[in-house]
């Protein structure tokens, strides 16, 4: 697809920043969808190194063409999510995502021991197949498909369980299924972000994808808000965007996100974006 020269030589400039909003608004799509049924998950810098890790094997160690090693790396982080989801979800608030953060040091412990994976030194040389079109492209079919299961009975449902899961629950519905899918549809989502990460920068390490990053991830849904898909992609763009703007402070950047968190609960509990989503009728 040609394009403007301008656009071109901008993309060519800042092509990692610009890929890192679209990489980092799928991640805040992956909080999205955990904290829209009240779950405190922090498992999606693991559900997006899975994805990384595996991405990059298939195509460094097996040669396997991207149009295959892409969907293998959405289904790679919902197995283990499907693995670890019925006994973690047994568990709600901090101590989820306790279990959650240890499940991700876990692996991450994996990888730096492990020489196959790259060891501590992680993975270089990885293929650059991951291009503007298709980071962006996933981004607005990832925000359409939420918006429209939010607009629905189902959006409803998840509602009715973050709002009060006992009044849910005698309502008839499955809070267990509902959980168990939102856990899924964040680790695919993550693991989208991880392949794609891993195929437009050409390097992975394990440091990646440890508790520095669960954090930052919840940061942009806390910072944008839950009501609508849009915000906490626009959160995950503030924050993205703010270490560019505060180029002497980018080693804070985890300060600055806890900050934010605070902030956050505190003043701005509903978000940035506080708009709900209108839904149809019943």
């Amino acid at each position: 697809m040609d394009m403007p020269v301008w656009l071109d030589d901008f993309l060519w400039t800042y092509q990692n920043l610009v890929h890192a909003l679209g990489i980092n608004g799928l991640l805040a799509l992956s909080m999205y969808v955990v904290l829209a049924v009240g779950q405190l998950s922090l498992g999606q810098a693991a559900f997006m190194g899975l994805g990384a890790y595996f991405s990059a094997v298939m195509t460094l160690k097996f040669g396997l063409p991207f149009a295959i090693v892409l969907p293998a790396s959405c289904i790679a982080p919902m197995l283990f999510a499907l693995a670890i989801g019925v006994p973690t979800l047994r568990l709600s608030g901090v101590y989820l995502a306790i279990a959650t953060i240890g499940l991700g040091e876990v692996l991450r412990a994996v990888y730096i021991n492990v020489e196959w994976l790259g060891g501590a030194l992680g993975l270089s040389g990885i293929p650059e197949r991951a291009d503007f079109w298709m980071i962006y492209g996933l981004l607005a079919l990832a925000i359409v498909a939420l918006w429209l299961i939010g607009r629905s009975g189902i959006g409803r449902a998840m509602e009715a369980i973050r709002e009060d899961e006992t009044a849910a629950q005698v309502m008839g519905i499955d809070v267990a299924r509902y959980r168990l899918g939102a856990l899924l549809a964040s680790a695919v989502l993550a693991g989208l972000a991880g392949a794609l990460g891993a195929h437009s920068s050409s390097f992975i390490g394990p440091n990646e994808y440890g508790f520095e990053p669960a954090v930052t991830i919840l940061s942009f849904a806390l910072l944008g808000g839950i009501g609508t898909p849009f915000a906490p992609v626009l959160g995950a763009w503030i924050l993205t965007l703010l270490p560019e703007v505060l180029r002497g402070f980018s080693d804070m950047r985890l300060v600055f996100n806890g900050v934010i968190i605070v902030l956050a609960v505190l003043f701005l509990p509903q978000g940035l974006l506080a708009v709900r989503m209108r839904r149809r009728a019943a």
